[in-house]
């Protein structure tokens, strides 16, 4: 199932996509299922179970409306929490030799993470602006896990059981505000917490199972700017599971329904590893677009300047061999 969120006058309410349409959950059931989509993901496999049963709409239906005519938000516009990993070997050997570094040996021990901003998401085709004093604004493609299911100390093997579905994920990065803060030894912070883009839609684990191959999905993943493919990556190639993800992440800690997981950056999915000599960083009116086999594409514009909460984007570039530790 691909399930989204979307704009209903004031509302934002749960939808479901059946080829051209839009389902509208709570209308489409006179109220059996819940508006919002993390009241439906708490619900579990009971509101999977009756959204199951539906059956197929038609134009004309209950509920029903037509996907162009729809203003799709972030699958998850406020999720629970956001914790984003560092899981592709090939993304952290590349980004650490351009600064003459190896792979710590703690890198493969254990999956390491930060928090990022859950109350900084943006949807599908939402302008996004970096920080005003950004000048090496980068993309980063990623997938990312929901919790479905709330656990504690899960281990690798029932992981899974937890796991509700993914969406693409892109990590917003400000990598010259992100070099300085990080050398005082924190962070990311400030260089990551203005934006994370979700969508454009949540698809259900079970939709991913004929792309299984072992404890992993072969999906291909890329990511253009302005139409140029720019990445090329693909899922199956993760050091670190998301299974080995939520086991770290719940050591000593209750996970929720709602709460998402980012997988970090696939090989060659940002311009800080592609080098400046590949393309410049991003300026105002630049559209990213990523896309990941079975969980479709996601676009989004840099905003201009003021375009939005009077955010000033760069227009020039910078050496991306200079920039600290990322994710």
């Amino acid at each position: 199932m691909k399930l989204v969120s979307f704009h209903d006058g004031n509302e934002i309410k749960t939808g479901l996509i059946q080829n051209d349409i839009v389902i509208d959950l709570y209308e489409a059931t006179d109220g059996a299922l819940p508006k919002d989509i993390l009241s439906l993901i708490g619900r579990g496999d009971e509101a999977l179970e009756k959204i199951s049963g539906l059956g197929m709409f038609s134009e004309g239906d209950k509920g029903v409306r037509v996907l162009n005519d729809v203003t799709l938000k972030a699958p998850i516009p406020r999720p629970v929490s956001i914790r984003d990993f560092y899981a592709f070997e090939e993304h952290v050997k590349t980004a650490r030799k351009k600064r003459g570094l190896d792979v710590v040996p703690e890198w493969y021990v254990i999956p390491v993470f930060y928090f990022t901003n859950h109350l900084a998401v943006k949807g599908p085709d939402e302008a996004v602006a970096g920080p005003a004093d950004c000048q090496w604004l980068d993309y980063e493609l990623e997938i990312a896990c929901v919790i479905g299911k709330e656990g504690r100390n899960i281990s690798s093997e029932d992981a899974e059981d937890h796991i509700y579905g993914y969406f693409i994920m892109n990590d917003w990065s400000a990598r010259d505000i992100q070099k300085q803060e990080m050398k005082v030894g924190l962070g990311p912070a400030k260089g990551k917490d203005f934006a994370t883009s979700f969508g454009p839609y949540l698809v259900t684990k079970d939709e991913l199972e004929a792309k299984r191959t072992g404890d992993r999905f072969d999906l291909s993943m890329t990511a253009k700017v302005n139409g140029k493919l720019l990445s090329e990556g693909n899922f199956k190639d993760i050091y670190y599971t998301f299974a080995d993800m939520i086991e770290r992440a719940s050591k000593d800690v209750t996970l929720y329904p709602g709460e998402v997981i980012g997988s970090g950056t696939v090989g060659s999915g940002c311009i800080l590893e592609l080098g400046t000599e590949t393309h410049r960083w991003l300026k105002a009116g630049d559209e990213v677009e990523l896309e990941i086999e079975g969980l479709g594409v996601l676009r989004n514009k840099v905003a201009s300047s003021r375009e939005e909460e009077n955010h000033v984007l760069p227009q020039n570039g910078g050496d991306p061999s200079q920039t600290s530790h990322h994710v």
